[in-house]
């Protein structure tokens, strides 16, 4: 059951500020999500759970034009880069797949959304997207990795998530919804040397350990394929 409580409170503990997008982000949404997930201009694309926009901003700047972000919190109507507004709307995710005008899409993607859902609703979630889209499309997420003892902030930190994932869990779900997993990659988070020294302490430890995670980052994304 989702408690409404803390989600009343949310922009004040996220502290909703209008993003800025550079170079480095920019960069870091290249790597991480446009070319493992072989976006194209000519894609149309949904954002569920898309926050102050950051991600909208980056396909505005990519030159796509048939993208929409929806989120269910109103306190980030006023939030969203002014640029990119006409295409976010407030709007429950369940509400938005039940109206036959929705889609359909070729790319969505759902960055730090499904730990939120019980692990039945993901899965509900998953399959109510299906009909909303086009042939060959794939839905991308990310979710913290809790396979990884370094997600624990990051899955623990927020009492509004419901679920934790691993690589093999994710798999489970979607393919409980219908769809494969085809492929999953770490987020890599800070400077060239700080992601070297990871490197180098999470090879030392997959060495060491009798049974190492899949992944060590915190969070992860999926690449999901409708069957």
């Amino acid at each position: 059951m989702t408690c409404i409580g803390f989600y009343s409170s949310y922009a004040d503990y996220k502290g909703y500020q209008t993003p800025q997008l550079g170079k480095k982000e920019s960069a870091r949404y290249d790597a991480e999500i446009w070319y493992p997930a072989k976006c194209s201009p000519y894609d149309s694309f949904l954002e569920i759970g898309c926050g102050t926009g950051a991600f909208l901003a980056y396909l505005a700047a990519k030159k796509v034009t048939r993208f929409q972000g929806i989120d269910h919190d109103p306190a980030l109507a006023q939030v969203v880069p002014e640029q990119v507004r006409c295409h976010f709307s407030c709007r429950d995710v369940w509400e938005f797949l039940a109206d036959p005008e929705a889609g359909p899409f070729d790319r969505v993607v759902m960055l730090d959304v499904l730990e939120h859902f019980p692990a039945e609703e993901a899965a509900c979630l998953l399959t109510a997207l299906k009909p909303r889209l086009n042939e060959g499309a794939r839905v991308l997420v990310k979710v913290p990795n809790v396979s990884s003892p370094w997600a624990l902030q990051w899955q623990f930190g927020d009492l509004t998530h419901r679920t934790a994932f691993t690589p093999l869990s994710l798999r489970q779900l979607a393919g409980d919804a219908g769809y494969d997993l085809i492929s999953f990659w770490p987020q890599r988070q800070g400077s060239c040397r700080r992601m070297l020294t990871d490197a180098l302490v999470h090879r030392f430890l997959s060495w060491a350990l009798l049974n190492p995670p899949p992944l060590w980052s915190a969070n992860f994304y999926g690449l999901l394929s409708p069957r």
